[in-house]
């Protein structure tokens, strides 16, 4: 397990490091707005980790919302944004320290690398619409994202040695089929929000393309 544990710290400092912003941290130093903006994300994203539920120990599932959060800040500073959450989560006892690299690395940076790939195909071969932005961007962004999350931690259990092919399929692989349409949900409809009333929220949110007038 210490391998793990090594090699997901390892994946989460390099992954911080590579996506160091110089100008996201200028904003945060100017515009106080954007602080907040920031800082509740991080707020959000730890409430949403730290409700966990599942059938057997150690095989807990909640959602992620790094869709949303990478299609308002871009996944660097999505990556960054999620040092907050995880940094409550330890503080409160929800994650072992040592467990921290790994976890991260599964829940905040692969997630927002594949919801903004996802958004760059949809960009670059979809009609630049805002119904295509909300539910392809959006609701199966997301909805692909947490399965591909699940399918990833399941990899890692089973490789590991944690738990046994037929225990992860049972008690937490099985429930992809549960979570993905909650997942999509949520992030849709705040994606949806935030399109509507704070589309300069939205850093992926263009609106000469998504709301032109001969669309």
């Amino acid at each position: 397990m210490i391998y793990w544990q090594v090699f997901g710290w390892t994946c989460f400092l390099v992954s911080l490091w590579l996506c160091r912003s110089p100008l996201g941290w200028q904003k945060m130093r100017t515009e106080k707005d954007y602080q907040h903006l920031v800082f509740a994300s991080g707020i959000i994203l730890f409430c949403l980790w730290a409700l966990k539920a599942g059938i057997s120990e150690g095989l807990d599932i909640h959602f992620l919302g790094m869709t949303v959060l990478t299609l308002c800040h871009g996944p660097r500073i999505a990556i960054w944004i999620s040092v907050i959450p995880l940094t409550l989560m330890v503080g409160f006892g929800l994650l072992a320290f040592a467990d921290v690299g790994l976890y991260a690395f599964t829940t905040a940076v692969l997630p927002a690398l594949v919801s903004y790939a996802i958004f760059q195909l949809s960009y670059r071969y979809l009609s630049h619409h805002l119904f295509i932005y909300i539910f392809i961007a959006g609701f199966l962004n997301a909805a692909f994202t947490i399965v591909f999350h699940l399918c990833t931690v399941s990899t890692g259990y089973w490789v590991s040695g944690l738990h046994g092919w037929d225990t992860i399929l049972d008690n937490y692989l099985t429930l992809a089929l549960l979570i993905w349409f909650p997942e999509g949900l949520l992030n849709g409809m705040a994606v949806t929000l935030l399109a509507v009333y704070r589309p300069h929220w939205l850093r992926t949110f263009y609106d000469r393309e998504y709301l032109s007038p001969d669309r």
